[in-house]
């Protein structure tokens, strides 16, 4: 799930440390990364953008190999439902569904996730500002994205989504617990991180104005 990278809609949050410009730039980064992350993983790979912002995706992004999907629904949740629901009728399963907001999530997180479907129906990882930056499933469980809509975006979305899977009668695996880059202290916590891709902490140096 991504936003293309147009300034003024992505990363608004990082607007007082990067600019929009430069927000447009970093998520556009983000994307690369994660879609290298995938690719060298070996894993089928779908990108759900909202519609028509494929076509604003950068030249340079690697999208080889990678389907592109629209968004559909208002809501996230419905979103999550709708990208979820086409890929696994695309053959896809065990399915991952991820983000691009951590940038310390690394194949290892993959791999671990793929095993804990081995033994368990739904696994995530924890967002440290209490939403989650992973959600695997074994089957299109879409019950899952059925909070409240005014929770998402909220520290209540991994309580939630617990409580949902546990009401469905569904096991769940959590994995290790990862910060999302939304804000200038996110930026000034990841910089110190030893993970933290070289490329993206590059762009995450404020910018002097012109």
């Amino acid at each position: 799930m991504a936003k293309a990278p147009r300034a003024g809609t992505v990363k608004t949050r990082l607007h007082p440390l990067l600019g929009p410009d430069g927000c447009a730039v970093l998520q556009a980064e983000l994307i690369g990364h994660t879609l290298e992350m995938t690719s060298s993983h070996g894993l089928r790979t779908y990108v759900a953008y909202a519609p028509g912002e494929g076509d604003d995706i950068p030249g340079d992004v690697p999208l080889s190999g990678v389907r592109l999907m629209v968004q559909r629904g208002e809501s996230l949740g419905q979103r999550l439902t709708s990208a979820v629901v086409e890929a696994f009728a695309d053959g896809a399963g065990p399915l991952l569904v991820i983000g691009t907001d951590a940038p310390t999530l690394t194949g290892n997180h993959l791999t671990a996730a793929l095993s804990a479907l081995a033994h368990k129906e739904v696994v995530l990882g924890p967002a440290l500002d209490g939403g989650y930056y992973l959600i695997g499933m074994r089957h299109p469980y879409v019950g899952l994205f059925g909070i409240d809509a005014a929770l998402w975006s909220t520290d209540k979305v991994l309580a939630a989504t617990l409580a949902l899977a546990a009401d469905a009668g569904l096991s769940v695996d959590l994995l290790g617990s990862l910060r999302d880059l939304d804000t200038p202290e996110d930026a000034a916590a990841l910089l110190t991180d030893p993970v933290m891709p070289a490329r993206i902490a590059a762009l995450l140096q404020p910018r002097e104005p012109v």
